[in-house]
C-alpha cells in the first residue's frame, strides 16, 4: 500500500447544506454532485460527502444509530504563511463553521485553530516555520 490518503468520506446530515460550507464558503472546487454524493477536489486527494445514514450504512451497518460528540478524527489544513490561519478560521466561520479553538501558538512550535464544519467534524488550520508547503498543496515536514 502506497502511503496516501486518496478520499476522505464524511458522512453530513444535510447535503446541500454541506455543499454550500464547503463550495460557496471554503471555495473547494466541485469534482461531482449527484442526489446522494459530492465529491470535492483538493490537491492531492478528494474529499466526499454523503448523507450520514447512507455513509453508516454502506461502512458500518452494526453501528447506525451509535454517534459520539466528538467525531474521533480530524482534518487538516496546512498553510503556507502564519497570518492565513486567522484568515482561514475565519472565512470557515463566515461559511458557517464553528470556531472551536482560536488561533494560538502550539506545544509543537507552530500556530493553529480549529473549526467545526456543519456537521460538527473538527478541522485544524496550522502553519509552522519548519515545513514546506508546495505548490501542488504537499506538505513537507522537516
Amino acid at each position: 500500500m502506497e502511503p496516501r490518503i486518496s478520499l476522505i468520506a464524511l458522512g453530513v446530515k444535510d447535503l446541500e447544506r454541506s455543499y454550500r460550507f464547503y463550495h460557496d464558503g471554503l471555495g473547494f472546487p466541485t469534482h461531482f454532485a449527484g442526489e446522494d454524493m459530492l465529491l470535492f477536489r483538493s490537491s492531492d486527494s478528494r474529499l466526499a460527502l454523503y448523507p450520514q445514514s447512507c455513509l453508516s450504512e454502506d461502512a458500518a451497518p452494526r453501528l447506525v444509530g451509535k454517534h459520539s460528540e466528538f467525531p474521533g478524527a480530524t482534518l487538516s489544513y496546512n498553510t503556507c504563511d502564519k497570518a492565513l490561519v486567522d484568515l482561514l478560521l475565519h472565512r470557515a466561520e463566515l461559511a458557517g463553521g464553528e470556531i472551536v479553538k482560536p488561533a494560538e501558538a502550539t506545544f509543537w512550535g507552530g500556530y493553529s485553530g480549529y473549526f467545526s464544519d456543519p456537521d460538527g467534524y473538527l478541522w485544524e488550520v496550522a502553519w509552522a516555520d519548519f515545513w514546506q508547503v508546495n505548490e501542488d498543496g504537499t506538505v513537507e515536514i522537516a
